[in-house]
């Protein structure tokens, strides 16, 4: 792992160039993401087929009710019942999300109004194929489903023409009823442009690896997409003296473990704390069945910072922006207002992360990759499209209409001068 100090002089060019280095990774893909959204935009179910073979070594595109029944009644009924207490917990905390329409009538009885509508059609990602999550489908669906959407369809690949029974039984708690086996870039393509087989959809969310982020934002413009980045998971520590090594290990390795691309970062002003991490994380790694890819994820992306005060670590956490913040510090009371760029932000030692990934209740879509200085993680926000409706009386237009006459004229747009001109009545 990484290791930084503060008080060398290249200590913030050394960070920048570790956090880029980890972004160009992901951008690198790229190249081959576009081949593949042009070859499912021109070929369809074809070439849908084509990559679900070479990559999932799957030939079942649209599983039956009869196979999605099968695996749900394989799955543990302690599995169901977990899947039902975060679905409870996650729809209550969403739900208090809605938001109001605004009404106004000023004085010279015009009408503003702005509405929310709920966005048509949407497309869950829910990771799948060696590693499946019906976490995913929960946070990704149940905003949806509080905003009013009416058609949610899910894309999640499967492995061997087998998906996931608990992401299926969390599908149907869900009530979605369009499930696709397919995944990558070319799901994202299909949902974007249709085929034969697939109805295309208004919006894209959900989390995914760098592929499927690199794709959907390709396919930005034709489809919505989320207003950020939520690409391979990331965790960034603060811990001090008076935090437990084994349990900071642990969180790491928890982001870690997800994906080869994930990001842990852990910061301290205690040097002695850092190092009873480090050894806490090699002693733990060989405890998790997804040992070598939180191996590579730690070694290649894994930092470790001493910095020797509170304020730097402020700067450098904004600076970071990480999709998971957790201050595991005395003092994290001080530091809350002051953090500004951060996907979720767990709060003193018993916070952790991996709760919120389940049945805490908030959502753990967030932004990755930096994308947390200027976005948010999904909402029932996510869901809706706002429209401004606007009524003007014979006064309003009259009263108005002579001030916006003057700026329209000095913009240069004649027309839009004469467009009110002539509905203001001539004295």
């Amino acid at each position: 792992m990484k290791i930084l100090n503060s008080n060398t002089k290249n200590f913030n060019k050394a960070l920048e160039n570790l956090l880029n280095l980890r972004k160009n990774k992901a951008r690198s893909n790229l190249a081959s993401v576009t081949n593949i959204i042009k070859d499912v935009k021109k070929n369809g179910d074809k070439a849908i087929l084509k990559y679900e073979k070479k990559f999932n070594q799957n030939n079942i595109v649209i599983p039956t009710y009869k196979q999605i029944s099968k695996s749900i009644k394989s799955l543990d009924r302690k599995v169901k019942r977990a899947i039902d207490l975060a679905y409870n917990r996650i729809y209550k905390f969403h739900s208090l999300q809605k938001f109001k329409n605004i009404s106004y009538i000023d004085k010279l009885n015009n009408k503003l109004e702005y509405r929310y509508l709920p966005i048509e059609s949407v497309a869950i990602y829910v990771p799948g194929s060696t590693a499946s999550y019906p976490s995913s489908v929960l946070h990704n669906a149940i905003p949806a489903i509080v905003a009013g959407v009416k058609r949610i369809i899910m894309i999640n690949p499967s492995y061997k023409g087998k998906q996931n029974p608990a992401v299926l039984y969390a599908a149907r708690k869900c009530k979605i009823k369009e499930i696709y086996s397919i995944g990558g870039p070319s799901a994202i393509a299909a949902v974007t442009y249709g085929t034969k087989k697939i109805k295309k959809v208004n919006k894209i969310v959900g989390p995914g690896n760098s592929y499927v982020a690199a794709a959907k934002k390709e396919v930005f413009g034709d489809v919505g997409i989320e207003g950020m980045t939520a690409g391979p998971s990331e965790v960034t520590i603060v811990c001090d003296k008076f935090s437990n090594p084994e349990w900071v290990a642990s969180d790491l390795i928890a982001q870690a473990e997800h994906d080869n691309l994930a990001q842990c970062i852990l910061i301290s002003k205690d040097k002695k704390i850092i190092e009873k991490v480090k050894v806490e994380i090699f002693k733990q790694l060989n405890e998790i069945p997804r040992v070598s890819v939180a191996k590579k994820s730690l070694m290649n992306n894994g930092i470790l910072i001493h910095i020797n005060s509170d304020k730097k670590i402020i700067d450098v956490v904004n600076k970071i922006a990480p999709e998971h913040l957790e201050l595991n510090i005395k003092n994290y009371k001080s530091f809350i207002s002051k953090v500004k760029n951060a996907g979720s932000i767990c709060l003193g030692k018993y916070a952790v992360m991996a709760m919120t990934d389940y049945n805490i209740g908030s959502n753990h879509v967030l932004p990755t990759n930096g994308s947390a200085k200027y976005s948010s993680g999904i909402s029932v926000n996510e869901f809706y499209k706002r429209i401004s409706y606007v009524n003007l009386s014979k006064k309003g237009i009259e009263s108005l209409g002579p001030s916006v006459i003057t700026l329209a004229n000095y913009e240069g747009l004649v027309g839009h001068a004469q467009s009110v001109k002539k509905r203001i009545r001539r004295k």
